[in-house]
């Protein structure tokens, strides 16, 4: 419980913060701590197992027959990123208290931030890979929404439009990927794929797993040649910027990489693939880090640079390089977030980021100035702070990476080579912003220090920077160990951390990038001429060319395909089912099998007739619309008498309320439009329709009769075996819906509510004026609402409501349920609403529909996720006796509370669906007040 705690209270907190936003800034910003506060408590206490190399894991069923658990696991390496999306998670509150302006919407700002925590914690604590998944899409859903955050820049929205595209593309190849690990594996638990690594590698879809899953993390970590989102997504508030784009979410792709290094790691294909791709990242996000005016720019590339040096090192294969990567992965958290947080910090008192403009602040800032400097430092790997220390082993792991020829050479010189370009862009951030001259036209003059507590933040991760840098096997040794551990699968590697390891190959490295890196910028003009030679690529616009040539690509394709007509699609529809359909009756045929056909009794083939004609009797009078809907509701009468007929009583009641519903909703849509239409098609095309729709009608009867003739074993039985003992209940419709499928009610419920609110949406502003009068031009009557169908209506509804009880409350044992009753208690309520008005009838039924759907949604969700309190799976069905005075011994089932939310969301979709279109007349209120006089 203690994993699924931490992963829920931000989500509790998301939903709580916003309440304390009128209460100021700092009220919100302290509510908004406790939940990261209460999380770093309840991981505590497993640090003493997490250090000696145990694994705990927390498992609650859920949708188990799909291999999908709420399952959670903490060792070191999800440890290690729980603390640090935690601890910087905490920092970022405090600093954008101070950065966010008062008139901002700080509720809105700090509850998108908890959901974004609470979906990286769920991403590094999943042991399920399908629930990491659902936990990986909501990170870039989130991040969207606070990327655009300032949704008035034009930037800003087309950045986040960024974002989202390509890591939901990468979401979509890793969906794809994890599926492919299941199949092979046969499971979805990590446990069990991280086991299974050799059956993976040798097996034969090994290479597209790994491709796919490689994707996912490459976009999400902005690898080559996915990077450019990243630096474009840095229209985000500051706080996003450091916390998303340097500590968090560009590090999942990275731990994806690490949780899965056992499982899919040491072939040639990840080192080719994982190796090159970081080369190229390193390579190409140092180079255009020091040519960016932009200070978060800069910061930006730098941290593609980065994970490109993260992502070759856990591209190399060896185990001392993967604990490289991950020593790298906390390094980069501590000084890149006070990177960014300095970088907002002098935004914020300047006006500006370009570093044309913002020099000589070491006067005005000195404190700001010496905590980006030192963290700068750190970025340029300088001896004493942590960077030096993951560079020095980054520098090692390059040298021993045995290359055939003279591809040996090439890792040590691109390793060299970023790590002068990393000190160059360093060294720019520090003399350009800091010293260089004086202030050039800065929007706010003259600058100063920020508020106290707005640099705290910043000052603890400097000092985290100092102590790592100064006692890494003190401060950071037990936790670097413990995750290093989890990602190699128990086998680490003897290594040192120390300062220094004497004068060797890796320090000279070191020299020679430092004292490199300062001859590059003491050089820069001459670099900065060089780089003007070429066109710079404006990926942004790249990226919308691309976007809208695939849109007017798909809208050439659709418009050749719709053309708004509805006959022209169901006419594409069938074809196409006819054609398929012919290849497999051509090679096999269609006989009828064995077991012969039942015998046909005079009344049901009396009832099939006139069926059979009813709905030909409709086609061919659909032009006037009333007698085809009088036809058309004939025809949902005789399929309700043949369910009963074929012992299906639920269905033959479903049907019937269906049926009253959808004639009521019809007759509302025909009241505006014309009675009768013309004939719109020749006769050579009506003669081409018959002989499809006979084609279709033919091939789907024989196929019909081959199906249900051949000896075949239902799985009904199983049902009728197990309702009673598994269910509770002796309806096995009924413990179908809500107990062995009740998964798919609670989709199907959720889009009808979608649909309902979709139609409330659309009909929102919607006035339409009614025909004066019918088809033939006779005016309608001035008796709006007859006092006979008044009279008749409201007695109904009590009687009306007590038959919906009654069948609500059988459901489980007998035909009935929260779905038929909730269409019989719609029905009962629409019927007031035609025989008394709109006015009359919401005076006396004040609820809105809206808050009956969220009402019977919320119920569904609580009695499926009730079950977990007692380590069962979502949705699982408990049942017993009790004894009421009079009625005597009675049984109650849980799945009496999900019916329950099936029957208000019924209602309140079917009624918010009919009252909308009801409601278009402008004349409507004016009527139903005269009609309720």
């Amino acid at each position: 419980m203690t994993l699924l705690l931490v992963v829920l209270l931000p989500f509790i907190g998301a939903i709580a913060a916003p309440l304390f936003a009128q209460a100021g800034r700092t009220a919100i910003a302290i509510a908004s701590s406790v939940p990261a506060l209460v999380a770093l408590a309840a991981l505590f206490p497993h640090w003493p197992t997490l250090a000696e190399g145990g694994t705990l894991v927390q498992t609650y069923q859920w949708l188990p027959a799909v291999g999908l658990s709420l399952s959670f696991r903490l060792d070191g390496l999800s440890l290690l990123f729980a603390l640090l999306i935690l601890v910087i998670g905490l920092l970022i509150i405090l600093y954008a208290r101070y950065y966010l302006k008062a008139k901002e919407n700080v509720g809105k700002f700090y509850s998108l931030l908890l959901c974004f925590k609470g979906a990286m914690l769920g991403i590094v604590l999943s042991s399920n890979l399908l629930l990491m998944l659902i936990f990986w899409e909501l990170t870039s859903l989130v991040s969207f929404l606070l990327i655009s955050f300032w949704n008035h820049k034009q930037d800003a929205r087309r950045g986040a439009r960024m974002a989202l595209a390509i890591t939901g593309g990468g979401g979509l190849a890793l969906l794809a990927g994890i599926l492919l690990i299941g199949r092979i594996v046969g499971s979805y638990e990590l446990d069990d794929v991280l086991a299974a690594g050799d059956l993976i590698k040798a097996h034969a879809l090994y290479p597209f797993a790994l491709t796919l899953v490689l994707l996912g993390a490459f976009t999400k970590s902005a690898q080559f040649p996915f990077h450019f989102w990243l630096p474009h997504a840095m229209q985000a508030p500051t706080p996003v910027s450091a916390y998303l784009h340097s500590a968090t979410m560009v590090k999942a792709g990275i731990f994806l990489m690490a949780r899965l290094y056992p499982a899919l790691a040491g072939t040639e294909q990840w080192f080719y693939m994982v190796s090159f791709t970081g080369m190229a990242t390193l390579l190409i996000g140092a180079y255009v880090a020091l040519f960016k005016h932009d200070l978060k720019g800069l910061l930006a590339h730098s941290t593609v640079s980065h994970l490109g040096l993260i992502t070759l090192l856990f591209g190399m294969g060896t185990k001392l390089a993967a604990v490289a990567a991950v020593f790298h992965v906390i390094n980069h958290a501590i000084f890149k977030a006070s990177l960014f947080m300095a970088a907002g910090i002098i935004d914020h008192e300047t006006g500006t980021r370009d570093m044309r403009r913002i020099n000589g602040l070491w006067r005005f800032m000195p404190h700001t100035a010496t905590l980006a400097m030192v963290a700068a430092s750190s970025m340029a790997g300088v001896p004493l702070l942590n960077g030096f220390l993951s560079k020095e082993m980054f520098f090692a792991e390059a040298l021993e990476l045995n290359l055939p020829g003279i591809w040996a050479y090439i890792p040590p010189l691109v390793a060299t080579l970023a790590g002068i370009f990393a000190v160059a862009y360093s060294a720019r951030f520090i003399h350009d912003v800091f010293f260089n001259g004086k202030p050039v036209d800065l929007p706010i003059y003259p600058p100063h220090e920020p508020p106290r507590y707005m640099k705290i933040p910043v000052e603890i991760l400097v000092f985290a920077c100092i102590m790592v840098g100064m006692f890494p096997a003190i401060s950071i040794g037990p936790l670097l160990y413990a995750a290093a551990s989890a990602t190699l699968g128990g086998d680490v590697p003897e290594y040192q951390l120390a300062v220094m390891h004497g004068f060797n190959l890796p320090l000279m490295m070191s020299f020679l990038a430092f004292f490199g890196g300062l001859l590059m910028y003491s050089q820069r003009q001459k670099f900065f001429d060089f780089h003007a030679r070429f066109k710079e690529i404006d990926e942004k616009a790249v990226f919308e060319r691309a976007a809208l040539w695939l849109e007017d690509l798909a809208g050439r394709f659709t418009a050749r395909l719709e053309n708004g007509s509805l006959q022209r699609y169901a006419l594409l529809l069938v074809v196409s089912a006819i054609v398929v359909a012919l290849v497999p009756i051509s090679s096999q045929g269609i006989l009828i099998g064995s077991n012969g056909l039942t015998p046909l009794d005079w009344p049901t083939g009396i009832a099939a007739g006139l069926l059979a004609l009813c709905a030909l009797a409709t086609a061919a009078m659909h032009r006037d619309r009333f007698y085809a809907l009088v036809l058309l509701s004939v025809v949902g009468l005789l399929v309700s008498l043949a369910f009963a007929r074929f012992s299906a009583p639920d269905l033959a009641m479903t049907q019937l309320s269906v049926e009253v519903v959808t004639i009521v909703l019809l007759m509302l849509a025909l009241y505006y439009m014309p009675s009768w239409t013309p004939i719109e098609t020749s006769w050579p095309r009506r003669v081409r329709d018959i002989a499809i729709a006979l084609t279709a009608g033919v091939g789907m009867t024989l196929i019909t009769l081959a199906m249900l003739t051949q000896p075949f074993e239902s799985i009904s039985s199983y049902f009728l075996a197990n309702s009673k003992p598994g269910g509770g209940g002796t309806n096995a419709v009924n413990v179908i819906l809500v107990d062995f499928r009740g998964f798919d009610t609670l989709g199907e419920i959720t889009v009808l509510a979608i649909a309902a609110l979709g139609i409330y949406a659309m009909l929102k502003n919607t006035a339409m004026t009614p025909p004066p009068g019918d088809g033939q031009g006779h005016p309608w009557t001035r008796d709006a609402y007859p006092v006979m169908l008044r009279q008749i209506a409201r007695p109904m509804l009590p009687l009306a409501l007590m038959v919906s009880l009654y069948i609500f409350l059988r459901g489980h044992n007998l035909p009935g349920g929260g779905f038929i009753a909730g269409l019989i208690t719609s029905v009962a309520l629409v019927l007031q609403y035609i025989a008394s008005g709109m006015v009359w009838t919401q005076e006396r039924v004040p609820f809105r529909y809206h808050n009956v759907i969220g009402i019977g949604l919320l119920l569904a969700v609580i009695a499926g996720a009730g079950s977990f309190a007692f380590g069962y799976p979502f949705l699982t069905t408990t049942f017993g006796y009790i004894t009421w005075p009079v009625v005597g011994k009675f049984e109650v089932a849980s799945a009496l509370v999900f019916d329950l939310g099936v029957y208000f969301t019924v209602i309140g979709a079917t009624l918010l669906a009919l009252v909308s279109i009801g409601r278009l007349s402008p004349h409507s209120a004016i009527k139903s007040k005269k009609g309720g006089a």
